[in-house]
């Protein structure tokens, strides 16, 4: 498997939101990514849904 064609800029700020090692971010397989990409998106979603709720 090679590693993600992503920037390192991309991989360092990927890393720090999904809280995983950078090494793991180069090769994770792209669907698992994405995946964990949609659960931060509906994650930071309904954050925000409840902090306008609160408003």
């Amino acid at each position: 498997m090679r590693p993600l064609q992503i920037s390192p800029e991309t991989a360092i700020l990927l890393s720090k939101k999904l809280n995983v090692p950078l090494e793991q971010i180069m090769h994770m397989p792209q669907h698992i990514l994405m995946k964990k990409l949609m659960e931060l998106d509906l994650t930071n979603n309904n954050e925000t849904s409840e902090d306008q709720e609160k408003k």
